[in-house]
C-alpha cells in the first residue's frame, strides 16, 4: 500500500482493531504551527515535528511523566488539548506563587504553581515548608502531587499514588528518618494547598497521563482467564475506546473545527497568549484495488501546546474499516491533488506536476 501525502505536514499509517477483531487503516497527519505571541494568525513552522512512534518520558519510562504519547492510536472519541510547557512568574519578578490557566474552546483549567519546598518533620508530625521565589517553573506531573513511598528498606510497605506515579509528595511512611527534608510538589488545585503526604489529592500538571494511571487502567477493559482462553489476541468486549485519550478529562473537548481560541495565562514570559486555532482540512482517500474509492475527512483528535519551544501541533486521524486485510487498499491519498492528478490516476497515466518534471524524468529513464 502506498500513502502520498499532499499536505504540507507529516503523514503516516497504522493498523488499529476493535473488541469485534475487525481492522481498521488508521491514517495520522500532524501539522506544527508557530506559537503566535502577537495576536497574528498561526502559521506552519520550518521544521514539522516528527510522527511519534513510541511513548516518550521525561525520565525512566514507568518512573516519569509522559512527554509525548505514540500519535498512532487507533481512534480517540475526542480531542486531547495537552501543553508541556512552565509557569512564569508576572512580569519576570520573583515569586512564590502565580496561577496559570489554559483555555482551549470550551474547557478551561488553572492551579497554582509553588516555589520549591519540603516536608518538614515536626514533633506534632509533618508540616509544609516554606516555598522558596522563582522566576519560571516547570509545570509537569513530575512534579505534581504522586509518586511512590520506597524509603522504607521493606518492599511490603512501599506504596505509589494511583492518580500519578510519578510525581512528588505522596509518603505514608511519616517517620522523621523518611520524610524529613523530601520534596513537595510544585502544583496544587487553587484554595486547597497540600498540607498532609497522605492525603487524596488532585494532581494538577496539563501534561499527558500515564496508561498506568487511574482511570486509564478501568477503561482498558478486563483481562482474566476467560480473556486468556475465548478471546487473546483481541480486545476485550468491555474495551472503552476513552483508555486512548491522553489527556485528563478536563482537557478533552469535542472535535475542533478550527477557530476555537487558546488562551494561555503566565505560561509565557509576557503572561498572556491568545489566538485561533487554524482551519484546515485534511481530506483522505482510500483507493481499493477494486477501483472502488472511500472518501473521508480527518478529524482533529490531539492538540499538544509547548509555549517554551515556540509551537504547536494539531493532530488529524482517519480510519477505514477493512473488509479482510490491509492488501485490498492500494493507494492512500492525505490532502487534495489537483484535478490532472486525478484524471492521470483514472486513465493509468504517470502525473507530472509540470512540463519541466515529466523531461527530467524521461530524461533519466534515457
Amino acid at each position: 500500500m502506498h500513502l502520498l501525502n499532499a499536505t504540507r505536514m507529516q503523514a503516516g499509517y497504522t493498523l488499529g482493531m476493535e473488541p469485534s477483531g475487525r481492522e481498521s487503516l488508521v491514517v495520522v497527519v500532524k501539522g506544527t504551527f508557530r506559537l503566535p505571541l502577537d495576536g497574528e494568525a498561526p502559521q506552519f513552522a520550518a521544521e514539522q515535528a516528527p510522527l511519534i512512534d513510541a511513548d516518550t518520558f521525561s525520565g525512566e519510562p514507568g518512573f516519569s511523566a509522559p512527554v509525548y504519547e505514540c500519535d498512532y492510536a487507533p481512534f480517540k472519541p475526542r480531542c486531547d488539548v495537552i501543553l508541556n510547557g512552565s509557569a512564569y512568574a508576572p512580569r519576570g519578578r520573583l515569586t512564590r506563587r502565580v496561577t496559570v490557566s489554559l483555555r482551549a474552546g470550551t474547557i478551561a483549567k488553572s492551579f497554582d504553581v509553588v516555589g520549591n519546598r519540603n516536608w518538614v518533620g515536626a514533633l506534632l508530625g509533618v508540616v509544609a515548608g516554606p516555598p522558596e521565589p522563582f522566576a519560571s517553573m516547570p509545570v509537569s506531573y513530575d512534579r505534581a502531587f504522586g509518586g511512590i513511598d520506597s524509603a522504607h528498606p521493606d518492599p511490603a510497605r512501599h506504596r505509589y499514588y494511583e492518580r500519578n506515579h510519578a510525581g512528588v509528595g505522596f509518603h505514608v511512611q511519616l517517620e522523621r528518618e523518611f520524610i524529613d527534608g523530601a520534596p513537595m510538589p510544585n502544583t496544587e488545585e487553587a484554595g486547597r494547598s497540600i498540607t498532609d503526604p497522605r492525603g487524596s489529592y488532585r494532581p494538577m500538571a496539563f501534561g499527558s497521563i500515564g496508561r498506568a494511571w487511574q482511570p486509564r487502567p478501568k477503561l482498558a477493559g478486563t483481562y482474566d482467564q476467560n480473556w486468556l482462553d475465548n478471546i487473546f489476541p483481541f480486545l476485550p468486549p468491555d474495551f472503552d475506546p476513552r483508555y486512548y485519550q491522553a489527556a485528563p478529562e478536563d482537557q478533552q473537548i469535542d472535535y475542533p473545527r478550527g477557530g476555537e481560541e487558546i488562551v494561555l495565562q503566565n505560561l509565557t514570559p509576557n503572561g498572556y497568549v491568545a489566538f485561533q486555532l487554524p482551519a484546515i482540512d485534511v481530506p483522505i482517500v482510500y483507493y481499493r484495488k477494486n477501483a472502488e474509492n472511500e472518501e473521508t475527512q480527518a478529524v482533529i483528535d490531539t492538540i499538544v501546546l509547548e509555549p517554551d519551544l515556540g509551537r504547536f501541533t494539531m493532530t488529524w486521524r482517519s480510519s477505514l474499516p477493512l473488509r479482510r486485510n490491509i492488501f485490498e487498499i492500494e493507494q492512500v491519498l492525505a490532502g487534495q491533488m489537483p484535478r490532472s492528478w486525478h484524471r492521470a490516476r483514472e486513465l493509468g497515466k504517470t502525473y507530472y506536476p509540470s512540463l519541466s518534471a515529466m523531461v527530467a524524468d524521461r530524461k533519466g529513464s534515457d
